[in-house]
C-alpha cells in the first residue's frame, strides 16, 4: 500500500495548510496513522500521530498547539492541519503509518508516502 499526501505549496508566516493523505488502494487502512518532516539538511523528524481509533493523538513539542491531527476512516484519510506556520515549519511532510501511533512518535513507521513541500516564507 502506498500512502498519497495532498495539500502542500508555500504560505505566508501566520497563514494556516492543510495536509491530507490517503492510501493509494482502495482498502480499508485501520493502523495508526502519522506525520514526519525533513527540513533541508536535517535529520527527518516525527510530527504528529493518532492511534487506530482515534482515540489519542501525539505530538512533537515544536507544533504542540499549531497542529492538529484528524483522521476519517470512512473516507480513509488523516488530515494535518497546521496553523501560525512559522519559516521552521519549511519541510517535506511525509504521510506515515504503524501498527501504533506510540511506533510513530518513536521514528519507526512502517509506511511512508513520498511526500510534499511545504513552504514558509515572507
Amino acid at each position: 500500500v502506498r500512502l498519497v499526501e495532498s495539500g502542500g505549496g508555500v504560505v505566508q508566516p501566520g497563514d494556516s495548510l492543510k495536509l491530507s493523505c490517503r492510501p493509494s488502494e482502495r482498502t480499508q487502512f485501520h493502523n495508526a496513522r502519522g506525520w514526519f518532516r525533513q527540513a533541508p539538511g536535517r535529520e527527518r523528524e516525527f510530527v504528529a500521530a493518532i492511534s487506530s481509533t482515534g482515540s489519542t493523538q501525539y505530538y512533537a513539542d515544536s507544533v504542540e498547539g499549531r497542529f492538529y491531527i484528524s483522521r476519517n476512516d470512512a473516507e480513509n484519510t488523516v488530515t494535518l492541519e497546521m496553523d501560525n506556520l512559522t519559516p521552521d515549519d519549511t519541510a517535506v511532510y511525509y504521510c506515515a503509518a504503524a501498527i501504533t501511533a506510540q511506533s510513530l512518535r518513536e521514528g519507526k513507521p512502517n509506511y511512508l508516502g513520498q511526500g510534499t513541500q511545504v513552504t514558509v516564507s515572507s
